[in-house]
């Protein structure tokens, strides 16, 4: 067989491993994000129970002997092997084995594990806008990080035109969902309010360790809901959580700056926990 790659016609064997690929040809597949430094694979527990729950979510089977201890050996091989034990970003890539159309031949799994060094960057300012071109479809399918993130691409590329250093995303009934990489979160007076996961956001980990802290340390109304955008401009602080940069502090959403008080004490308390 041949195919055709940029007006070149080749033969497909060199090709094979990616066209037929059901996560290149249909989104058939899931990512997981995670953090390591000094040989510590941060919340690894949780992140592989996520991965596991989303699998069953997606009908995939999970593969023999693919343990939580197995997991993190897999993890830490590749990170020694590329030398980058003092810090790495991991991606987890799990996609459905075999061929078919929209129907597989199978529902066999397999994964690809990559790393990659750990860069940081300091914003002074921080802005957000949001992203109205396309909605999150609202529901639990979005919570899990299936390899469709073309809104998130749109999204980061809107940013990156118009100078913002993040958007937020809002669902199909102009409800907040996340930022384009990270969950959001919002401070007003004693209240701590972050979008429910019926509203579609990704079910982050740092964002349950959130409200774990809040829960136990700090006298706080929690409020996980539907969230107007309006709420933005009512705030009295604005944070995004994800795995890689855990905390991000915004400062400003159009005209209306913010505070930071409440966030820098969830901010320490997280970093002084015992995880």
């Amino acid at each position: 067989m041949f195919i055709n790659k940029n007006g070149e016609i080749l033969s497909d064997e060199g090709s094979s491993a990616l066209i037929d690929n059901r996560a290149f040809k249909y989104g058939d597949g899931l990512f997981d994000t995670l953090k390591f430094t000094d040989g510590h694979v941060h919340f690894a527990e949780e992140h592989y129970f996520r991965l596991v729950s989303s699998m069953r979510m997606l009908r995939m089977k999970i593969p023999q002997g693919f343990t939580l201890e197995v997991y993190i050996e897999h993890i830490v091989k590749t990170v020694e092997c590329n030398g980058l034990q003092k810090g790495a970003r991991i991606r987890v890539n799990v996609f459905r084995s075999g061929g078919g159309l929209y129907t597989p031949d199978n529902n066999a799994s397999e994964f690809i594990i990559e790393v990659g060094s750990l860069s940081e960057r300091n914003y002074n300012e921080y802005e957000i806008e949001l992203f109205k071109d396309f909605y999150v479809t609202s529901g639990l399918l979005s919570t899990i990080k299936t390899n469709n993130r073309m809104i998130n691409v749109l999204a980061s590329i809107y940013a990156k035109e118009n100078e913002y250093q993040n958007v937020l995303l809002i669902n199909e009934k102009k409800e907040l969902v996340e930022a384009a990489n990270s969950n959001v979160f919002i401070v007003k007076g004693r209240e701590l309010i972050t979008p429910s996961l019926d509203s579609g956001c990704i079910n982050g980990i740092i964002r349950k360790k959130v409200l774990e802290i809040a829960q136990k340390n700090l006298e706080l109304t929690i409020l996980e809901e539907q969230v107007s955008p309006f709420e933005l401009l009512k705030a009295d602080e604005v944070f995004l959580t994800n795995s890689i940069n855990e905390f991000q502090k915004v400062n400003r959403y159009r005209k209306k700056t913010y505070a930071s008080g409440v966030t820098d004490k969830i901010i320490g308390i997280f970093e002084t926990a015992q995880w």
